[in-house]
């Protein structure tokens, strides 16, 4: 019996999504809840799994298709089983044998072997890369991939399409350029998730009156925790105890106290949050993410430090879902984890602000009259100056620092 596999729901603020990528073709044996094909709508890469064992009959909709809630993507035939290729003649003689020892051998160390029963490297294109391979005679058993598990995926066949054709222009006694001289221009669409972050960070820049404020933070006394309890908070909570977390609780202390920070504008009026939703940036293949920590003023060291590390691991696999990302007060994006050493960060609405984390740098300043080292760090705040205005902005600034600089104020909520 024939299984419909179709588009999950799609939540309100998702209207549809695009097909990425195929994991299967038609033809295949899937299992039940294996992943067959990946979604991307603005936010998020939805995984799409079988609901049943059997083999994929059809494929309606080809990558890089745009689908909506509940459209039926493909069939699957209950219970079947995939048909297996016919075993290959054995060579009859030795002579017959050497041309296919000779290919091996002249593909030399490192090239991808096909394995038995595949044809050449087409097995492994993905669907966009079949239909382009067929339709410009590519040979593909030279070309690595690149896709996820070495798939030959379509922007692989266009480069080298194009590498071919750079070739064949050129003609003899035309000058080839050396290493490193050659121009070359590839054209790309923006990927779902892209397109909407450059929406969102253009709406941010268009409709917010931002300014950005700047301190600088000495990190020794935190330093000095994370030295002398680092190791025995790993083994108590299973997860490292990062510079992160201590932010994380002096902002929502300094939120208590600097409640305008924390607000959002909506029409004319301003809307006062009771709690605090921190959202984190996570930086991925695909863009930057921001996951939120919800009630994030009622959470310890450990559980900020574990739910972190959770969105993390699940943002770079794909696995966030639209509920992770949804809401937020407040921001948090350490550019420092690159070597940032200062930067203007771009608030996200409808939050009135968002505070940067930078590098740290062991600098000399003075402290009690005499010039020592220390590691500082520049922290940022931009704001919505509707709302916020630069007193506010600098006050926060500086409860977060003094904090920082003697962590057991804010264990004490101090």
């Amino acid at each position: 019996m024939a299984i419909e596999l179709k588009v999950p729901v799609l939540p309100e603020s998702v209207s549809d999504a695009t097909i990425a990528d195929w994991h299967k073709k038609a033809g295949d044996t899937v299992s039940r809840d294996e992943n067959l094909v990946d979604l991307e709508t603005d936010k998020v890469v939805l995984e799409v799994p079988s609901p049943v064992d059997g083999v994929l009959k059809e494929i309606k909709f080809q990558t890089g298709d745009t689908v909506t809630g509940e459209q039926v993507l493909a069939l699957i035939e209950e219970g079947a089983a995939a048909e297996k290729p016919a075993p290959e003649a054995a060579p009859k003689t030795a002579e017959q044998a050497k041309p296919a020892d000779a290919s091996k051998e002249a593909a030399g160390p490192g090239t991808r072997d096909p394995g038995p029963g595949k044809a050449g490297a087409a097995e492994d294109l993905s669907p966009a890369g079949r239909r382009v391979a067929a339709e410009e005679n590519i040979d593909t058993s030279k070309i690595e991939g690149t896709g996820r598990g070495g798939r030959i995926t379509k922007e692989d066949l266009v480069k080298q399409q194009r590498s071919l054709q750079s070739a064949a222009t050129a003609g003899p006694g035309s000058r080839v350029p050396g290493p490193g001289a050659a121009r070359t221009e590839e054209r790309v669409p923006m990927t779902r998730i892209r397109a909407r972050i450059a929406e969102r960070l253009m709406q941010s820049k268009n409709s917010i009156a931002m300014l950005t404020s700047f301190n600088e933070v000495n990190l020794a006394e935190v330093k000095k925790m994370r030295a002398a309890f680092g190791e025995q908070f790993k083994r108590e909570h299973e997860v490292k105890l990062g510079y992160m977390s201590f932010f994380v609780k002096a902002a929502c202390e300094a939120l208590k106290r600097h409640p305008v920070v924390n607000a959002s504008v909506d029409g004319n009026d301003i809307i006062y949050h009771g709690y605090q939703d921190i959202s984190i940036a996570v930086s991925t293949d695909k863009g930057l993410v921001t996951p939120v920590l919800r009630d994030a003023q009622d959470m310890s060291f450990a559980e900020i430090e574990a739910a972190i590390d959770d969105y993390a691991r699940r943002a770079r696999s794909g696995k966030l879902t639209l509920d992770d990302l949804q809401g937020g007060t407040f921001t948090i994006t350490n550019g420092g984890t690159f070597g940032s050493l200062l930067s203007t960060p771009i608030v996200n609405p409808p939050q009135s602000a968002i505070l940067g984390m930078h590098t740290i740098k062991e600098r000399a300043i003075v402290e009690n009259g005499q010039v020592i080292a220390a590691p500082m760090m520049y922290i940022a705040i931009s704001y919505d100056h509707r709302i916020i205005d630069g007193k506010e902005a600098v006050l926060f600034l500086v409860d977060l620092k003094e904090q920082l600089e003697d962590p057991h104020r804010m264990l004490l909520g101090l």
